[in-house]
């Protein structure tokens, strides 16, 4: 089993996710959809031959629905398909991701003769998802496709990956430049986070890039220790899912502060279908 986790830049229109959500099929475990980042993450998961027809399904009906030139949001991105990280659910065959990774770019490049970057293990070593967003279009050519970047589809960054978890702490009365601070506080090995303005809100958006090494707690503990009077915490919130691992190593009686629950683990959203 493999899971891919699909960064879609539209998060506003619901029939037309609602769209996106039937062509992914049935891979398809979760949907998270944001308005201010304008960005929808669409969490398949299945045997590789099933999940590669369900995610081209939904990238085609996302490049013909979608112009990024009429897009704004919070969220960075370089394209409307903006991000297809594959990721292998048994570490034995994380080499089977990479091969699915590198199929589904060059698919991608061909498809929609658009660019594509690669992250994660390359031969020359390994590229994260972060310099390729700093370094796209200026000292980082594509690894497919054109070398610029196309005016309405933008270009996709594909990559294989660890098990990674998005989670959010939403802030009220705290100013940009602190929320900023905040996740400058909570950065370490394992922990990616930058401080975002959301509507009248402000938000720590942070990366477990290694559950390993951090849990939800750890940093909504920091971010709470923090903060500075009269900022609070508002909600915590879970993009996408969850391993039962790192659920597990979290107190049962503090899922529902940490935006947690077993509903939302992979282990649960597989043995739904």
């Amino acid at each position: 089993m493999f899971e891919c986790v699909v960064n879609i830049s539209e998060g506003r229109d619901g029939a037309l996710l609602d769209r996106f959500s039937r062509a992914a099929g049935p891979s398809l475990r979760d949907r998270h959809s944001d308005h201010f980042h304008n960005r929808s993450v669409f969490t398949l998961v299945n045997a590789a031959p099933a999940l590669l027809g369900d995610l081209r399904s939904l990238i085609d009906v996302a490049m013909s629905s979608l112009d990024l030139t009429a897009h704004e949001g919070v969220h960075p991105r370089l394209g409307v398909v903006d991000v297809v990280p594959f990721v292998a659910l048994a570490p034995d065959v994380f080499a089977n991701a990479r091969q699915l990774r590198d199929l589904t770019a060059k698919w991608i490049a061909r498809a929609y003769d658009i660019p594509v970057f690669l992250y994660g293990p390359l031969l020359e070593g390994d590229r994260s998802l972060p310099y390729v967003r700093a370094h796209a279009f200026k000292d980082l050519a594509p690894d497919f496709g054109p070398p610029h970047a196309d005016p309405r589809h933008g270009a996709t960054v594909v990559g294989a990956r660890e098990i990674l978890v998005a989670w959010n702490i939403w802030l009220k009365n705290v100013s940009l430049e602190r929320a900023a601070l905040l996740a400058k506080l909570v950065r370490r090995p394992g922990v990616r986070a930058l401080g975002l303005q959301v509507g009248d809100e402000v938000q720590v958006s942070c990366n477990l890039v290694d559950i390993n090494l951090a849990t939800p707690s750890q940093i909504y503990d920091h971010v709470a220790a923090h903060l500075e009077l009269p900022g609070v915490i508002v909600r915590a919130e879970l993009v996408g899912l969850i391993p039962q691992s790192l659920l597990s190593k979290e107190d049962p009686r503090r899922w529902a502060q940490l935006g947690l629950s077993t509903d939302a683990t992979i282990e649960t959203r597989i043995g739904q279908r």
